[in-house]
């Protein structure tokens, strides 16, 4: 979820997240524009859509699609206006809830540096902070800048809104890269520069994070995920630390991927379904290739307090399995949260990486919406039957990762062995 922020009002943040949530639909991602901003929403105005349904309106189990109105300039995107005023909605809860998955999600937040601007920055993984050449703007959207990072919330650059080059005083920032320029235009949504600008941006996004995640060398302070596609992708894979989820539907054959998780280190395996017993079974079987895993049983009401209890034992440099998470969701909020906290601070003090698998069924935990918010990185396999003989194909996609954003390319998984490779890679096209 990327926000788009701006504390003077009028810099064009709007008309950003629409064309920023256009372009990634015209190249292949699909996308969602969302308005946070119930005080002075301006959007579905923007946007030429209807006023409702609003984002009061998404249940905590519905795809954020499910009252996306079509954009009418391109079928790929949505567009989901603000709550009324009337209508009792705390925005952060709300976007809290929303799950990404193949769907790029782009939030318009409200003008200013008050609370409700930060409600909506807290869900985000990371903002892009809008301005114009004028000085009363480049001064706002230094504050904007101070506020995402008072909030850790990363900033992947700048757009600077109806200008032809770049401004000095912008080119002095720190940590800031410029994303790209966007010249004045009557229509921007629809005139052939200001559109080919938002394509732009979002291709140095992709570039700037591709290239950040896959140098010629993988980076030796990344810990590989043993899943060899995505630790290429990832620049060699994850830093030390850092939590991961694994989302699939339940036929999806997720397994593969955790089992092969096992092979580049030691690993602990807490499963919260199988016995001890039948994960060993099915590691030793899988066609991929693994490591030699510990495997604990955790289930029942003291599920969380012996995960904890394993997860405090586990070495340095490890990797931890949590196959699967939902058993674990389904306890206390409070708990489970406190459990995320807890399993975080063990993993930056052993310097270990934990992926945690969750499923996508009708089941699924009240709770999955924390373990989301928590993680660093999400990763989402989809599973596909085509072709008239009914071919299964696998396509893994990252929606989250901290701290560069989620603009990523979908990658083709085979489970056929311990020598899968891509067979090809393309934009995600649900």
């Amino acid at each position: 979820m990327i926000a788009i922020a701006g504390a003077k009002g009028g810099c064009g943040k709007t008309v950003t997240t629409l064309g920023l949530a256009e372009g990634l639909a015209r190249t292949g991602t699909p996308a969602v524009a969302i308005d946070a901003d119930r005080q002075l929403p301006n959007l579905h105005v923007a946007g030429g859509v209807d006023r409702e349904p609003t984002l009061a309106t998404l249940s905590s189990d519905e795809d954020v699609r499910a009252i996306a109105q079509v954009s009418p300039r391109t079928s790929n995107a949505g567009i989901v206006p603000a709550p009324e005023p009337a209508e009792k909605l705390e925005i952060e809860s709300a976007l809290d809830r929303i799950e990404t998955g193949s769907i790029q999600t782009i939030v318009d937040c409200p003008s200013g540096a008050g609370p409700d601007v930060a409600d909506a920055l807290s869900g985000a993984d990371g903002v892009i902070v809008v301005t114009t050449d004028s000085n009363r703007s480049l001064a706002a959207a230094e504050t904007t800048v101070e506020m995402a990072r008072r909030l850790d919330v990363p900033v992947l650059g700048t757009v600077l809104n109806r200008c032809e080059s770049v401004p000095t005083a912008v080119e002095s920032w720190v940590g800031v890269p410029v994303l790209g320029v966007v010249p004045e235009a009557e229509s921007p949504l629809t005139d052939e520069e200001t559109t080919a600008a938002y394509e732009g941006i979002i291709e140095t996004l992709r570039t700037r994070n591709a290239t950040a995640r896959t140098p010629p060398a993988y980076d030796e302070g990344l810990l590989p995920t043993g899943i060899d596609v995505l630790d290429r992708r990832l620049g060699g894979g994850l830093a030390p630390g850092s939590v991961a989820a694994l989302t699939a539907e339940p036929a999806s054959q997720s397994e593969q991927l955790l089992y092969e998780a096992t092979a580049p280190r030691g690993t602990l395996y807490l499963s919260t379904e199988r016995s001890a017993t039948n994960v060993r079974r099915a590691i030793e079987t899988a066609a991929v290739e693994t490591g030699n895993p510990t495997v604990r049983r955790v289930d029942g009401a003291d599920a969380l307090e012996e995960a904890m209890e394993n997860v405090r034992k586990l070495p340095d440099g490890a990797t931890l399995v949590v196959d699967l998470a939902d058993g674990l969701e389904r306890h206390d909020r409070s708990a489970y949260v406190s459990f995320l906290n807890d399993l975080k601070d063990r993993l930056i003090e052993s310097e270990s990486i934990a992926l945690l698998h969750c499923l996508n069924g009708t089941d699924r935990p009240a709770n999955r919406t924390a373990t989301i918010h928590a993680v660093d990185a999400v990763f989402d396999l989809r599973t596909v039957e085509s072709g008239t003989e009914t071919t299964i194909e696998h396509y893994l996609s990252i929606p989250k990762f901290r701290p560069e954003g989620a603009l990523t390319e979908t990658i083709e998984l085979a489970f056929d062995g311990p020598e899968s490779v891509p067979i090809e890679t393309k934009p995600d096209t649900e």
